[in-house]
């Protein structure tokens, strides 16, 4: 695994000699270990380790579970489950245990996960490029709650020049949907200072089986984003 752009997070192996560290195996077959810790001040922290090297992630406010983020790179952690996001838009949902014997199939932990997934795609009816320095920005927010909605996810991608339809994911604590819980999916797409498209729609927690094809249809803006 390359870790270049991690490279100013790192701190060399021997700082954690003495924490233990917990091994998780992931969705994709891989493994990481993760050790968790408190600074001079008290405040927790979680450590991922690498190889040689270790990225450390200050604990942040959580509505639910713990957790740790240093930058974009992201870590919650819940029961006996972990979810990573490295800031590039990947994610890793992993298991607390111990590696399979070499050879033995991975047991995907989504089955008994504290995480639900909602993914889909966005899309907008313009006949227009999207600039090079396009952003598309997702947020899965609860609306059923007084007040204003609570979002409890949010996803950013550099497009790097894609073009419509995009697909999106992203990961909700299970324990943050309650019976009164109505979901909307918020996206915009953004180039600098510009608002380009933006809207917003419905998404069921209750659709059964497969999910059903989840597509958010944008309507262009015409306004600089505040």
């Amino acid at each position: 695994m390359k870790l270049h752009p991690l490279l100013p997070l790192l701190i060399p192996l021997c700082v954690f000699a003495g924490e233990q560290r917990i091994p998780y195996t992931c969705d994709n077959g891989s493994r990481i270990d993760i050790s968790f810790s408190t600074n001079a001040d008290g405040r927790p922290l979680a450590s991922l380790h690498f190889a040689d090297e270790a990225v450390i992630l200050p604990q942040v406010p959580s509505a639910s579970g713990a957790r740790y983020r240093n930058g974009d790179i992201r870590l919650h952690t819940k029961d006996d489950d972990a979810l990573l996001e490295d800031g590039k838009g990947n994610q890793r949902r992993c298991t607390r245990g111990t590696t399979p014997p070499a050879g033995a199939p991975v047991a995907s932990p989504a089955a008994a996960s504290s995480f639900i997934d909602i993914a889909g795609r966005v899309t907008y009816l313009a006949r227009i490029a999207l600039p090079p320095d396009a952003t598309l920005t997702v947020l899965i927010q609860d609306t059923g709650r007084p007040g204003k909605p609570l979002t409890l996810a949010e996803q950013s991608y550099t497009l790097n020049g894609a073009q419509v339809p995009i697909p999106f994911a992203a990961t909700v604590d299970r324990d943050l949907i309650g019976k009164k819980s109505r979901l909307i999916v918020v996206a915009r797409i953004e180039a600098g200072r510009k608002l380009l498209f933006a809207g917003n729609k419905p998404y069921s927690t209750t659709q059964g089986g497969s999910p059903a094809p989840f597509e958010l249809l944008l309507k262009p803006a015409n306004r600089p984003v505040r």
